[in-house]
Formats: C-alpha cells, sequence, structure tokens
C-alpha cells in the first residue's frame, strides 16, 4: 500500500517513471515539441530523469498532456510502452527485482510503495486459479492521466517478464480510462484482451505463476529496504507540505532552473497562497527555503564531485561566480574554495 498523504499535500511521485519519455518525444515528434511541453510545465524534465528526485504528480500529468496537445497524439503512454520498465526505476526498482520469486517482487512493489510516491494504492489479490496485481493512481481522472494509466500497465508487465520470460503476456488487462473510439493499438501493444473502464488498473495473471523464480541475470539478493530508504532519504518528508515544496525545489535545482511559479504551478495553487501557506504554517519564505537547498546542493557539489566552482555558479543561475561565492560564504562562512580546500584537508 502507497502512503496516506495529508490533506492539501499534493502526492509526488520519482521523477524516473519519464525516463526515456523526453528523448522517444524528440525522436518522433521532434525537438520543438519536446521543448514547447517542457516550457509549459516550467521544468526540464530530460535533465534530471535519471536522478533519486520527486515530483508532484500533477507535473507528470501536465507534461505528458502538453505532449499529447502539441503533438496531437492521443497514445503517448502506449507509444512509450516498449522503453517504460522497472528496472529504470533506480533503488526501488532494484530492490523490487531483487525477490526470489514473482510473488514475493509483487508484494515488495505493493508493500513498498511510498519509496515511490505517495497517494498511489498498489495490491495483489487473489480471484480462485487467478491472481489480480491492481494499482490505483492519485491523478486518476486529471487530463493526461490516461498515458499514466497505460505506462503502468508497461511497467508491471516488465516485473512479470523478468519472472516469466519476454513472451509472457496476462490473462487479462482492465484500464480505468474511458474506451478510445479505437482500442486497435492496446490489444498491438500488450497482446491481451484490454477491458476498459474499470475500477482500477489491474493486470490479471494465472495465480500459479506466482511462484516463478526469475529468468533474468543472477541479482544482488543482498539488498534491503533500508538500503532503500538510505539511497531515497526523500519520502519520509513528503507527506507534508512542506516537504513536497523543498523536494521540488530540489528537483528544480538539479534541472538547472528554478522560480516560484513553477513550483506554486506544481502545487496546483498560485503563487499568493504558496508564499502565505509558507508563512503561516511553517515560517518561512520560498526565497529563504530556495537559498537553503541551493545551499545543500552546492555543499554536495564542493564535496562529492570536481566540478569547478565556475560551473556551479552557472548551473545555479548566478550571474558569476563572485555572486555565487558572496551568497555561499554568507550562509556557510566559508567562500566555495575554502570549504573545498578544508574537506580536502581532513
Amino acid at each position: 500500500m502507497g502512503r496516506n498523504f495529508g490533506a492539501g499535500v499534493p502526492p509526488v511521485k520519482s521523477v524516473r517513471v519519464l525516463a526515456g519519455v523526453s528523448g522517444l518525444v524528440r525522436e518522433v515528434y521532434g525537438e520543438r515539441i519536446l521543448q514547447l511541453a517542457k516550457q509549459s510545465i516550467m521544468l526540464d524534465i530530460e535533465v534530471i530523469e535519471q536522478q533519486e528526485c520527486f515530483i508532484p504528480q500533477i507535473v507528470v500529468t501536465e507534461y505528458l498532456w502538453e505532449i499529447e496537445r502539441r503533438a496531437k497524439e492521443i497514445n503517448i503512454g502506449l507509444l512509450a510502452a516498449p522503453i517504460l520498465s522497472l528496472t529504470n526505476f533506480g533503488h526501488w526498482g532494484k530492490y523490487v527485482l531483487a525477490a526470489e520469486t514473482l510473488g514475493e517482487a509483487l508484494m515488495r512493489a505493493a508493500a513498498s510503495l511510498n519509496y515511490h510516491g505517495t497517494g498511489d494504492r498498489m495490491q495483489l489479490r487473489l480471484e480462485g486459479a487467478m491472481a489480480r496485481i491492481s494499482y490505483t493512481h492519485a491523478t486518476r481522472g486529471r487530463r493526461g492521466y490516461s498515458h499514466v494509466a497505460s505506462g503502468t500497465i508497461a511497467v508491471v508487465l516488465s516485473i512479470l517478464q523478468s519472472y516469466l520470460g519476454t513472451d509472457y503476456f496476462p490473462h487479462r488487462i482492465e484500464l480505468d480510462v474511458p474506451r478510445p473510439q479505437s482500442d486497435t493499438l492496446f490489444g498491438d501493444t500488450f497482446l491481451c484482451p484490454v477491458v476498459f473502464d474499470a475500477p482500477e488498473i489491474s493486470v490479471c495473471i494465472e495465480a500459479d505463476k506466482l511462484n516463478r523464480v526469475s529468468r533474468g541475470p543472477a541479482r544482488t539478493a543482498l539488498i534491503t529496504i533500508e538500503d532503500v530508504g538510505r539511497a531515497l532519504a526523500e519520502p519520509a518528508g513528503v507527506d507534508n507540505y512542506l516537504g513536497v515544496v523543498v523536494s521540488y525545489i530540489r528537483a528544480q535545482v538539479q534541472a538547472g532552473t528554478l522560480s516560484i511559479e513553477s513550483t506554486a504551478k506544481a502545487m496546483d495553487t498560485s503563487v499568493r497562497t504558496l508564499q502565505r501557506v509558507l508563512r503561516r504554517d511553517n515560517g518561512v519564505d520560498f526565497r529563504e527555503l530556495a537559498n537553503v537547498v541551493r545551499l545543500r546542493r552546492a555543499e554536495e557539489l564542493l564535496r562529492g564531485t570536481n566540478v569547478s566552482i565556475t560551473q556551479i555558479a552557472m548551473d545555479f543561475g548566478y550571474s558569476s561566480p563572485a555572486n555565487f561565492s558572496r551568497a555561499f560564504r554568507k550562509a556557510s562562512g566559508l567562500a566555495p574554495h575554502e570549504y573545498r580546500q578544508r574537506l580536502l584537508a581532513k
């Protein structure tokens, strides 16, 4: 089951769910369509799609919807299906696929879903000789959601095929989206019966398949949920409003652009309301939060990489390295080069 999130707290999801989608859009529809979609959500998803960070789920659906309307393509999720796989989901995906059997992998995914995002639910149920893998998204019904639904099926199939082989296809698929005018592409993509207007996303398979062991290469069995938790430090904080804001600020910093307008849009609110909630409930304003996140990210880069101070300043949007150095010294008490030298001296 996914983690419950408080009222008014936007559900989030790992940005890795979009890994490869931007490249596909560029290849099929061209650079212009891709850039327009990125500009509409005010975030360069492609820059951070392989990183372990979380973004509000509305950003995912809005991005896919922007691609749909600009490319005039209603089947983005189906076209992306071949490149969507749990193997692209970082530490959480590795943990799930380290399970010995298919049944254990599915139960791991359901039980640890909060390390992938908040607000969603996943279940594995036995129904006689069949097993039902069901998934409910927090963004169900929003524009762009149909692509999320199709993509979810593709990811679940990637789990099944890790244990049952790439030539395996389920007994039936159920989607919680309206039946399209033509459903031929769904059958051609998933190669099994597809039911629409279902109460939840479901993949139905033969129950005896749950005992099958992996058919892939030897996997790292010595990975625990604690390992995932250490690698993904953010999920512990994204069940509150401030945590989601900070998480999205971090995603923007890593993508190279940061604005209060983008953050407010991702939180599905106005700039004025965002500032009011931050001040009223947390005693901080957006600029203070942004500066703290920037400082922490700068410290990470100075500590863990050889990236030049000039490059860090440029990536953070400072007009000059001198301006970045002044801001860093004001926050930490040391100039960036002094901070790095002190670490090297230890």
